[in-house]
Parts: structure tokens; sequence; C-alpha cells
């Protein structure tokens, strides 16, 4: 069976904050499953944003100010 991570646990793992994983899991970047009020993550699932460029998109940013 593999593991489910919560979000503060995958924050450590990946060296960000907790809320920088919410935010990966609402822009679609970091598949999670919500149980209640709490998301889970597959500890297996870390790997698809482990290697990302540091920062935010600007894309994103962009769309933000408009």
């Amino acid at each position: 069976m593999k593991r489910q991570l919560t979000t503060r646990e995958a924050a450590e793992r990946l060296g960000i904050t907790s809320g920088r994983v919410w935010v990966l899991i609402q822009a679609g970047r970091l598949p999670a499953v919500k149980t209640g009020r709490d998301y889970f993550i597959k500890e297996s699932d870390l790997k698809l944003v482990a290697v990302r460029k540091p920062g935010r998109d600007r894309r994103e940013f962009r769309a933000r100010s408009r």
C-alpha cells in the first residue's frame, strides 16, 4: 500500500511551506485527495513537483494582475 502524506509532511519532504503545497494542489500540478477538510498526497506523486524552478510562474502572476 502506498503511503499517503498530509500537506505538512509533503511540505517537509519538498522543503517548501504547506501553503505552497496547497497552491500546487489547486493549480493541478500535485494530485491530492480531499478527505474532510484535509488533503492527502501519495508519496510517489511528490516526484511530479520535486524538480521545479524556484519562485512563481510568471504566467500565473500576469493572470492575477489583470
